[in-house]
């Protein structure tokens, strides 16, 4: 036991090295679990305070995670519209001055899901801060900045990691999820109870003084700390910020040669991506292919699709992550086959109406599929 503690706490200390944030909880399952966590904090911080406040800023592009968690939490959510893939300032400023002291937090993804990172965060901070509410960062995207920027710096007070995603395991990869939270020094009391504390040679567990309670029977999942820990110290400081610069050299590699063919709705001016390039299908659409085609005509070559149709501010979305850990033969015979696929939809488009012609499956009804789904299999 004094092992497993142990494993926890060195994790601890590495989080708040790494974000400059001066307390962690490990507790939260995966990163959705972390924001509900994170939001519940702000919650009763609010309600310590003698004003719990009713609203909640998202901006347009955030994760569908954000709203539904202030949703949760009892807050009604107000969107800030975006200026080319960016948080809009002046928007900004009309939603403060029209409710005010009644908004609890502002929960912003930095780099956004628009693959930008916000250059105004300093602006945007100090604007929360200076009605009393709270800066949440989704920490969603830290594979783009961990070792390069310390969330903490930027002013944030509460931010959830995506433990399995950032440190070790691909997005997407499946299995167990982990979504520590770290949170300024005005929020560290009410943090979920236990956490791990040392005290001399030994360790144990502490509750916080304005607890939110548990919010899982204990903390979760142990397998994910343990890989995170083994890619920290394998990594070190240096390799994890060079992890980082990876990320965001494969994505704008893609970027790079990927853009004459399809559209870039927000680096059509050179701006370079974060970690992960948005591309959307407009240039496509005038031959009558969409996104969806796109990605079944991937998988008939043997390519997990990017995730489609997210953010919802450009239609036809084509989030493209390529993390760190792609080579780049991996990175050429994905542009090799986009561009095969492009052309595809001028010289023969029902083929990839049709796609993919080559799996086990082919191409389903997936409204029905959601809603009527078969949740029996056999075999004749």
């Amino acid at each position: 036991v004094q092992g497993a503690l142990k494993l926890m706490h060195d994790l601890q200390h590495w989080l708040i090295e790494l974000t400059g944030m001066p307390a962690v909880t490990l507790a939260p399952a995966a990163g959705a679990h972390g924001e509900l966590t994170g939001v519940m904090v702000i919650k009763a911080a609010h309600k310590a305070k003698g004003n719990p406040r009713k609203i909640i800023l998202v901006p347009d592009s955030a994760h569908g995670t954000n709203p539904a968690t202030a949703a949760m939490c009892g807050y009604t959510t107000v969107s800030v519209p975006s200026q080319k893939g960016l948080v809009d300032l002046a928007a900004l400023d009309d939603a403060i001055e029209k409710h005010g002291e009644d908004i609890a937090a502002f929960m912003l993804t930095n780099p956004n899901t628009c693959g930008l990172f916000e250059p105004d965060i300093l602006k945007i901070a100090e604007k929360i801060h200076a009605i009393g509410a709270y800066f949440y960062c989704d920490g969603a995207n830290f594979n783009a900045i961990v070792g390069k920027v310390k969330p903490g710096d930027l002013g944030v007070d509460v931010m959830q990691l995506n433990l399995h995603k950032t440190f070790s395991t691909p997005h997407g990869g499946g299995g167990p999820g982990s979504g520590p939270v770290a949170v300024s020094e005005a929020l560290v009391s009410f943090l979920p109870a236990p956490y791990v504390t040392k005290d001399g040679d030994c360790y144990t567990l502490s509750t916080p003084e304005n607890t939110v309670g548990r919010i899982k029977a204990f903390h979760g999942h142990f397998g994910m700390f343990t890989r995170a820990m083994a890619y920290m110290k394998s990594h070190g400081a240096d390799g994890m910020k060079q992890a980082s610069e990876d990320a965001v050299l494969n994505a704008n590699y893609l970027l790079s040669q990927l853009k004459s063919d399809f559209r870039a709705p927000y680096n059509e001016d050179d701006t370079p991506c974060m970690h992960e390039c948005l591309l959307n299908d407009k240039n496509q659409k005038e031959q009558g292919i969409s996104t969806l085609d796109i990605a079944k005509g991937l998988i008939e070559q043997g390519i997990h699709p990017m995730t489609i149709y997210f953010p919802l501010i450009t239609t036809g979305a084509m989030l493209v992550e390529p993390t760190e850990s792609e080579s780049k033969q991996t990175l050429d015979h994905f542009i090799d086959v986009m561009r095969e696929i492009n052309a595809r939809t001028k010289s023969d488009p029902d083929s990839l109406h049709a796609a993919p012609q080559n799996t086990p499956r082919k191409r389903l009804d997936e409204v029905k599929a959601a809603k009527q789904p078969t949740l029996t299999f056999c075999c004749s």
